[in-house]
């Protein structure tokens, strides 16, 4: 088990999904944790329901990755909740499908906001306290169709393509100032993505954050860069 006792962590789309199963294993590793979702409600209420299952302490803020000055008072509040902060999961993301000339400029700007301007604005705001706190870690969600575009994705392909080109300019940007840059790129994931269909194939919220944990436990001389995950056995095709 890990002990992240003393570290403190953001993690946005904390509210559900993926980003809620992140920040139960890093609360239940210790960690001090904020979890941020767009909805007031529920990401209070997610943060309630967290902080019951410590040992760490778990807030809950909302806020818009898409907004700069969203992502600038999260880090802010954060940081004077618990003092410090040694991990950003950037997590959030949404995923709006058509085809290019049937979708509007309006889906494909939310688009492009909430899964790749998110990781720049909070990135941007952490970095001074990540530098601060000695040893610390970006850890971006991805996705496999950041490399396997396809019809109908173009927004979605567009933002996670941006997600690998980010993580990687930014691991080589701060590798050598203690802040460990990795991102995670999975495949069909049990979420709100799923759109009822049945998902016991699928990879489960808790496989992700079982990697973010690992990823923080790696030693320091090694560098996870990227990590590529899927489910063991999706249906066969034909």
């Amino acid at each position: 088990m890990a002990d992240l006792g003393g570290r403190a962590a953001i993690v946005t789309g904390g509210s559900k999904g993926i980003g809620r199963a992140i920040a139960r294993a890093l609360a239940g590793a210790g960690c001090d944790v904020t979890i941020a979702a767009r909805t007031a409600a529920d990401v209070q209420r997610a943060a309630a329901e967290l902080g019951q299952m410590g040992p760490g302490k778990v807030r809950g803020q909302s806020a818009d990755v898409g907004r700069y000055d969203d992502c600038r008072r999260l880090v802010t509040d954060a940081v004077a909740a618990f003092g410090r902060l040694d991990i950003l999961v950037n997590n959030a993301g949404i995923g709006i499908f058509g085809q290019v000339a049937e979708m509007s400029p309006e889906d494909w700007d939310r688009t492009i906001a909430t899964n790749l301007n998110g990781l720049f604005y909070c990135s941007h705001e952490a970095l001074p306290h990540l530098r601060q706190a000695g040893t610390s870690w970006i850890i971006n969600i991805g996705s496999l169709a950041g490399k396997n575009a396809f019809p109908g994705g173009a927004a979605y392909n567009a933002s996670k393509f941006g997600v690998i080109g980010f993580s990687e300019a930014l691991m080589q940007e701060v590798r050598y100032e203690g802040v460990r840059v990795s991102y995670v790129m999975p495949g069909s994931v049990a979420t709100d993505f799923g759109q009822g269909k049945e998902e016991d194939w699928k990879i489960q919220p808790e496989d992700i954050a079982q990697i973010v944990l690992d990823l923080l436990t790696f030693p320091e001389r090694t560098l996870p860069s990227r990590v590529e995950v899927r489910p063991s056995r999706p249906p066969r095709r034909g």
